[in-house]
């Protein structure tokens, strides 16, 4: 007996009149709630209104409130493109519930965001008064940290002046043979009497006239811009693309981009300070950031940073205004006893790498520590237990005191060991090492009281809450709300577009806290 066809309800696809009551869309708890209500009934945007002039003549303009909804409820949906939002704003209930069913296009979008400017600051300080309000900043510990990321522009247009003018020239040559190229096969043609041209010269032609294009924007460049310079008067790469933007080595490789700046409480992880800098070093922005994150800051308020944003100046300033903080050096780590053993473990091999072929394993070359002082003698014994000589008895080396010791070719060149002293045998004559005279002062009052309030007890449970307090909020913006890059230029606008993110972040804080209240 066959069994019998199995039976599904019906598919329908006929078209329905569905009753959608916008307004029904935004549920409380939710973040677009948090979001209708804050830009609605708490923030002041009258600073957004005043650029408008429309009120007797000219168009009407859509409203900055709705707007402001648009990009935020987009950035907390990972939508970061003007043509992606404004296809949400057609297609998405939900957004057409926030915008009143406005539908922008995108490039009333992209204005709008590009436009922001000034106004970005004060809407981000009202958004942190609203999370005071409702309890969300401790005020214990302010925890502050960078993220590198990349900027809308490309890598391969960057270089010093004289890089960019080469480059240029080099451009310029290409583009001439390929035009000359194109002449000569033209000519073979004619001769032969054969059809001239083609789609292959057509693009020949289009390449050279683009390489063209590109090495005069290189020219203008170098015309307007001035050569960018550190503070030792080093010249630095320059970006065609975007000049504010810099190029900064991360863990995946080296980009073209900006390091974005947060400054982050500790009880809810709120964010109370954020700005952006294109330069890889972040030592210029710890002041500026603590700055900011004093309008919520309390006077026993502890700052803490890591190593990056650690200098002689930066102490110096922080002790001299009083302000607390654990900003930690590049020694701390070594300095710490729970560590003294993590040499051991760095030495053995990859436990992931492929166990099926032999790796060659790096050589440890000898350190500093690997050497006996002899004090009375004033010199050292180095692991083949050759002297090496005293060459300098108070030499400060990063801030810190050390004693020099160098050897003897006499000594060193015939060594066996020289492959393990040496980190280029063939070309290093003789071996020299540095012996830091532990206790000893570097001749920074600042910096040596901080290394002990670090190196404290106390200083290193609450430092230890740093790394805890700002990498969630990395995440969350990096990888939930998917800003894997910047996509304006110039660092104003890139420094507007970050925030509007820390403001996406600081409405979900809002929104969660008044959900838990809703539960209680």
């Amino acid at each position: 007996m066959r069994a019998g066809m199995p039976r599904y309800k019906p598919v329908h696809r006929d078209p329905l009149l569905l009753p959608v009551v916008l307004a029904e869309q935004i549920q409380p708890g939710t973040f677009e709630f948090a979001l209708d209500h804050l830009v609605d009934h708490e923030l002041d945007l009258s600073a957004l209104d005043a650029k408008f002039r429309n009120d007797e003549t000219g168009a009407s303009a859509y409203d900055p409130r709705v707007m402001l909804k648009i990009v935020l409820l987009a950035y907390s949906r990972g939508l970061n493109t003007s043509r992606r939002i404004e296809e949400a704003c057609r297609q998405n209930v939900l957004f057409m519930a926030v915008s009143g069913d406005s539908q922008p296009s995108y490039t009333h979008i992209a204005k709008f965001v590009r436009e922001l400017g000034e106004q970005i600051q004060p809407l981000f300080t009202q958004v942190l008064m609203v999370c005071d309000r409702q309890g969300l900043i401790g005020r214990q510990m302010f925890a502050f940290d960078g993220v590198k990321l990349p900027a809308n522009a490309s890598k391969e247009r960057s270089g010093t002046h004289a890089e960019l003018r080469h480059r240029a020239e080099r451009l310029d040559k290409a583009a001439r043979k390929m035009l000359e190229l194109h002449r000569s096969r033209d000519a073979k043609d004619d001769d032969a009497g054969g059809p001239g041209g083609g789609g292959g010269a057509d693009q020949r032609v289009r390449r050279a006239q683009e390489l063209h294009r590109e090495a005069q924007a290189m020219r203008d460049f170098l015309a307007r811009e001035q050569p960018r310079r550190n503070t030792k008067g080093q010249e630095l790469k320059s970006n065609v693309t975007d000049n504010d933007s810099a190029k900064m080595a991360t863990s995946k490789g080296v980009i073209q981009g900006y390091a974005a700046q947060a400054g982050v409480d500790a009880k809810h992880q709120v964010i109370v300070a954020a700005d952006v800098i294109g330069s890889g070093s972040e030592q210029a922005m710890l002041l500026p950031m603590i700055g900011q994150a004093q309008v919520v800051a309390a006077q026993e308020t502890v700052m803490t940073a890591d190593a990056g944003f650690h200098s002689h100046d930066n102490m110096h300033a922080l002790y001299e205004a009083r302000i607390p903080a654990l900003v930690a050096d590049g020694q701390m780590r070594k300095r710490d006893e729970r560590l003294a053993g993590q040499q051991r473990h760095r030495d053995k091999p990859d436990p992931l790498h492929d166990k099926t072929r032999i790796q060659p394993r790096t050589v440890r070359l000898f350190r500093p520590q690997d050497f006996i002082v002899d004090a009375a003698a004033n010199s050292c014994i180095c692991p083949a237990g050759q002297t090496l000589y005293s060459s300098g008895s108070r030499c400060t080396i990063n801030g810190r005191l050390a004693h020099k010791y160098k050897g003897a070719k006499s000594t060193c060149g015939p060594c066996p060991l020289r492959a393990q002293c040496l980190r280029d045998p063939q070309r290093t004559p003789i071996r020299q090492v540095a012996i830091f005279v532990r206790g000893a002062a570097s001749g920074h009052a600042a910096t040596e009281l901080m290394k002990q309030a670090i190196d404290s007890a106390r200083g290193r449970a609450i430092y230890s809450q740093r790394i805890a307090t700002v990498e969630p909020v990395f995440a969350n913006i990096r990888h939930t709300k998917r800003l894997d890059r910047f996509t304006l230029r110039g660092k104003e606008k890139v420094g507007t577009q970050w925030r509007l993110y820390c403001l996406v972040h600081n409405i979900e804080k809002l929104a969660r806290s008044a959900l838990r209240e809703g539960r209680r």
